[in-house]
Formats: structure tokens, sequence, C-alpha cells
């Protein structure tokens, strides 16, 4: 599986893109903004091409199993450089990201703020795609321009 995630506004707190899976519009991200040097919990990840795996530990993982009956794993981003565990997970502003990417079936932006919309039902609908294909044995790479 190959997703592909486009950024597409920087505000200076936060980047808005979208998501494709196998070359199919998915839904919208959002990200914390670019920052050289990295802030931990406060800046994106670089662009480039990740791995993602499930990550059964955490509390994270622990949340999110008693929040979703069907989550097996939080879906992570691996190696990634300057960061450790990057998730795709819920969320609306920067303030939920720390450095991962949020899913929303719509975006907002504005001179002061962004965010994404219908989060969860974003990922209750993208997340089974993604941890099934991984369970499948399947590689799941996702690419961020």
């Amino acid at each position: 599986m190959y997703i592909q995630v486009m950024r597409l506004k920087d505000d200076g707190k936060s980047s808005i893109g979208t998501l494709m899976i196998n070359g199919v519009f998915e839904c919208f991200t959002l990200e914390d903004t670019h920052n050289e040097p990295k802030i931990y919990g406060k800046t994106r990840i670089p662009a480039g091409k990740y791995n993602i795996e499930l990550r059964n530990a955490g509390r994270m993982t622990l949340k999110y199993s008693d929040r979703f009956y069907f989550h097996k794993g939080m879906l992570w981003l691996r190696n990634v450089e300057n960061f450790e565990y990057v998730y795709i997970h819920t969320g609306n502003d920067e303030d939920d990201t720390d450095g991962c990417l949020l899913l929303g079936y719509g975006c907002y932006s504005t001179d002061n703020s962004q965010s994404v919309l219908k989060s969860v039902a974003a990922y209750i609908d993208i997340y089974p795609k993604i941890a099934d294909a991984i369970l499948r044995g399947e590689e799941v790479t996702i690419e961020i321009i």
C-alpha cells in the first residue's frame, strides 16, 4: 500500500495537507508547522518516505483500544529522524498533533488558525484500510511531500 501526504499550506502554527491511498484521495491531514531546528512536540516530521507498522504498546495504544473496538495498534511511522513515536490519529488542531498526522474529512483555514474536521469519522474509515493491509503482510509506505 502506498500512502501519499501532500502538504498544502503552513500558517506558522500548523500544516494542512491531503492524504491519498494508492492514488485515491481519502481525507485531509493536519500536522504541526515546519521549524529548523526541530522542536519536540511542536514541529512536523521531515518530508520523506517511511514505513508504517502497528505499535501495540504505550499510552496511546491503551487509549485507542478503549475508544475503538476495531483497534489493532497505533499506525506508527518508522525511522523518522529526530522523532520516536509518530502516529496517524484523531485530533483537530495543532494542540492535538505533537508531531503526528491528524486525519479529517474537512479542513478549516483562516489567517489565525487551521484545523481538520470530522477527524473521528475519517479515522474510523481509514484506519482499517491501513491496519488490515499491515496485518495481511503488505508493506505499507507513506511518502510526505
